[in-house]
């Protein structure tokens, strides 16, 4: 988990850096190097591709793309640390869907913990100009999309290996964003291609890490590491981008993270 925090971290850079190209073509080429590297991967140690429970492998794919596009868009418009604390809702979405697909009851106590998340994103929101409501609404849409997803490679992790599990992403991604593309293509310049090579391959060592994390006997234990990706957000903001924040912003920073660890350590 202290891996994928770190490699997706580096990806959210990555992604700041290239916010003169638009979200579709971003997608795209992180889908190719994902693609290129999974099946490389997936072949060498001779497992089947196409995995063997594909109707949630599919689902997966699909939320997936929507949840990392969104999160694309609120990457280029707000400060990293303002859109992964959005997308640290993820977790909170997670455990809500669990109770409908996964039947895994809800302690009373986590309710209180989910409304302290809810309560930070809103103290940012009241007290950050630039979080307007279309940034939020995209984060917080990126993070039930994820809080999907996560469950899907829960319902995956007896049937199909977390590579097969990250590359259904690419298969559903490439051909959406290639038709999205064309409308709305810029030409990458320059150090732009060696951006998008890192993007692409600082994203697959995350998504494999976690999934991995994800799907371990404990990973109720280790999850909360997850969160370690705030301390990197502020310091490439503060020392990369010069961004200041107000105090009220860290205190919505601080009531997200607390009601999301908490919760994971009631689980």
């Amino acid at each position: 988990m202290l891996i994928s925090a770190l490699g997706f971290s580096l990806m959210q850079l990555c992604v700041k850096f290239l916010d003169h190209l638009p979200v579709p073509e971003l997608v795209l080429f992180r889908s190719i190097v994902s693609i290129v590297v999974s099946w490389i991967y997936l072949k060498q140690v001779r497992v089947n591709p196409l995995g063997n429970n594909r109707k949630i492998l599919l689902l997966r794919g699909i939320f997936g793309t929507i949840a990392l596009s969104l999160f694309f868009f609120t990457l280029q418009n707000l400060p990293i640390s303002t859109a992964t604390t959005i997308q640290y809702l993820s977790p909170v979405f997670t455990a809500l869907f669990a109770m409908w697909i996964l039947k895994e009851p809800v302690k009373p106590v986590q309710w209180i913990f989910f409304g302290l998340a809810l309560l930070g994103i809103g103290v940012i929101k009241g007290f950050d100009d630039d979080v307007t409501y279309l940034y939020l609404f995209a984060g917080v849409i990126s993070a039930m999309f994820a809080g999907l997803a996560y469950n899907c490679i829960r319902m995956l992790k007896d049937t199909d290996h977390p590579v097969v599990i990250v590359m259904y992403f690419p298969l559903v991604a490439i051909p959406v964003m290639s038709v999205l593309s064309i409308f709305d293509w810029v030409t990458p310049i320059g150090w732009d291609w060696l951006i998008l090579l890192l993007m692409g391959l600082f994203t697959q060592i995350a998504q494999v890490f976690m999934t991995r994390a994800w799907q371990a006997d404990k990973a109720s234990k280790i999850a909360s590491l997850k969160y370690i990706g705030i301390f990197f957000a502020l310091s490439m903001d503060y020392f990369i981008f010069g961004t200041s924040f107000g105090i009220m912003t860290f205190v919505g920073i601080a009531l997200v993270l607390s009601g999301v660890v908490m919760n994971l350590r009631v689980k």
